[in-house]
């Protein structure tokens, strides 16, 4: 969710710029614009469109620069328009773009009115940058410093000033930036992939920030209490973005690609893991799993799915109390805190900004055990965290996850048997059965996804509905939700999920004949339960269409479509399920021709609450 790239150097900046942009597109974009310092004034190009159009207005305007700023922009205050895309300006002096939301931008921009400050958009944004330009004496730095300090909400900043060649200020609170490091250049930007082949030496950028970029030399400053700042040291670290991890190949799509890259993604999450050991997750965690007595999972979307699968691993096989709660919910209502919880956070970017508040929250009430699983080892949320397991799924491209969340369910499964050890629950022939199976899961999980064919088929249908249903029952609940979510992401179907349980309770008034009802239907105990809500369905004209295993004896026939699985695979089935249901969701919005990677209205990294 919008991105930023900022640049000081002694050669022309706008390739670098624009480059970073393109690196960024994934997090999602409604607009994007890039702003320079060129022959003494300010120039920018800005767009509604893709960042390629962007590249070439800039290289047709022959717009370059030693020193710029640019933006994706994901729409939060004002239309994607021109007018609002980033950067902003402030009488032609000031350039800037922002992540976040700026709480308190009313008043801030009432109080600018009144000192003759025209806006020319409906963006908060703006008014930071017209606030930045009535604290300006000559000193970038110290204006912005001043600036950050009036205001409230998120935000990571990158700013420069016509009257400063060669300077450029970042300066983050609750959104991430980060510092690059070059040969007699430096580099500011909301994620280090943006400057992969520029430099892979990164500072990551800590709350309170205030960063001045100059030729061949940095320094930070902290906030420290309300109203000062101080000098300190960040660490230099080493980062290898994967600058080949967003080419296609052969692949129609990234999702596509990532979906065919799950069983390669959970086999290196799953590397190295030869017992299940609580150091598995950090040096101290044997000593904090034996002191807990529940688990809290923190997390939003896909991530949530994925915690509420584990809650059924974690009181089944654990035997331990968990609860599920949605991040941008948890910290806006009285609970009980338990200082004896282990709070677990999930997050594929570890920027997620709702969950990182929900985890600071829950720290705040006293709930100081903390874990996440996390796709990124140097973000935000492992740094939170005293605990980690990091998946190892790459560079995830596509808006609708696919990989990060069976990676997730690995990291999660891990977890699990790791309590259920400390807490004698697992047995040394159940630790070995389980250990086998993971090895399995990526041979079974390619067996899975040459089910393909078959489900395009499916997908056909699928497109000339305006509604569906899906249905799970147990551990594979959240896998329908799970589902339900893919179709509606990015084929704008409109999908529900419930318990198989629940239809008549209210959703099979919605049945007909119209309504395809989507079924998980593993070989578990529920299964004969599940069998008899299919025959509720059938019964009112609905039409089936069920992901089967081998053995369950549920066979095609007129209104029942039955797509057999290769394999019963116990547990960790909910990870084999939910890959039908990435593809049935992919090939129904290829053929209703929508934008899969970047499906309208949605952003990848969701860093503004």
């Amino acid at each position: 969710m919008c991105g930023i790239v900022g640049a000081v150097s002694l050669r022309n900046i706008v390739p670098i710029l624009v480059e970073g942009l393109k690196r960024l597109e994934y997090r999602g974009y409604d607009s994007c614009g890039v702003a320079v310092h060129q022959n003494g004034a300010l120039r920018r190009a800005r767009s509604t469109s893709r960042v390629a159009e962007l590249d070439a207005q800039v290289r047709a305007e022959h717009i370059e620069g030693f020193t710029g700023i640019a933006h994706t922009r994901w729409a939060t205050h004002g239309a994607p328009a021109v007018h609002n895309a980033h950067p902003h300006f402030s009488r032609d002096r000031i350039a800037l773009v922002h992540n976040g939301i700026i709480e308190n931008h009313d008043e801030l921009r009432a109080e600018l009115k009144t000192k003759g400050y025209v806006f020319d958009s409906q963006t908060d944004t703006e008014v930071i940058a017209h606030l930045v330009d009535s604290l300006y004496d000559g000193d970038l730095f110290d204006a912005v410093k001043r600036a950050t300090l009036r205001l409230k909400g998120a935000y990571g900043i990158a700013v420069f000033c016509r009257d400063e060649p060669h300077r450029v200020v970042g300066a983050r609170e609750g959104s991430p930036m980060v510092l690059g490091v070059g040969q007699g250049e430096n580099f500011v930007a909301s994620d280090a992939m943006a400057l992969a082949g520029v430099t892979d030496q990164i500072i990551y950028l800590e709350e309170g920030d205030v960063v001045d970029l100059q030729l061949g030399k940095y320094w930070v400053e902290t906030r420290a209490g309300s109203d000062g700042f101080v000098r300190v040291e960040r660490p230099v670290r080493t980062v290898y973005a994967h600058t080949g991890a967003a080419e296609l190949g052969p692949y129609r799509h990234f999702m596509q690609k990532e979906i065919f890259e799950q069983p390669r993604a959970v086999g290196d999450t799953l590397q190295g893991v030869e017992a299940i050991t609580p150091t598995l997750f950090g040096e101290n965690a044997e000593a904090v799993f034996k002191d807990i007595d529940s688990v809290l999972i923190l997390a939003c979307g896909t991530s949530y799915y994925a915690g509420s699968t584990a809650k059924y691993w974690l009181e089944s096989i654990a035997k331990i109390p968990t609860s599920v709660e949605i991040a941008s919910e948890y910290r806006y209502r009285d609970s009980v805190p338990n200082p004896k919880s282990l709070v677990v956070t999930i997050s594929q970017s570890g920027e997620t900004a709702d969950t990182i508040a929900a985890l600071k929250h829950a720290r705040g009430l006293g709930m100081e055990h903390t874990l996440t699983i996390c796709n990124v080892s140097t973000s935000a949320m492992v740094r939170e965290c005293k605990l980690a397991y990091i998946t190892r799924a790459g560079v995830e491209i596509g808006v609708a996850s696919t990989k990060a969340f069976t990676t997730q369910l690995a990291g999660l499964f891990l977890l699990t048997l790791a309590l259920a050890k400390v807490r004698g629950n697992l047995s040394p022939e159940s630790e070995a059965a389980h250990l086998k199976a993971m090895r399995h899961l990526p041979v079974a999980l390619q067996a899975v996804l040459a089910l393909e064919p078959q489900i395009m088929a499916w997908s056909e249908e699928f497109a000339k509905k305006q509604n569906a249903l899906f249905l799970g029952r147990g551990l594979h609940y959240p896998i329908a939700l799970e589902g339900a979510l893919k179709l509606k992401e990015i084929s704008y179907i409109h999908a529900e999920a419930y318990p198989a349980g629940e239809l008549k309770h209210g959703p099979l008034a919605l049945v007909d004949a119209s309504m395809p009802v989507v079924t998980v239907a593993p070989n578990d105990t529920l299964v004969d339960k599940l069998k008899s809500n299919m025959q509720e369905v059938r019964a009112r004209g609905g039409e089936l269409y069920v992901f089967a295993d081998a053995d369950t004896r549920i066979e095609s026939e007129p209104g029942v479509h039955v797509i057999r699985m290769p394999e019963h695979y116990g547990a960790l089935s909910p990870i084999l399920h939910v890959v039908p249901l990435q593809l049935l969701a992919y090939h129904t919005a290829c053929a209703r021709g929508t934008d899969v990677d970047k499906p309208r209205n949605l952003a990848k990294s969701v860093t503004v609450e």
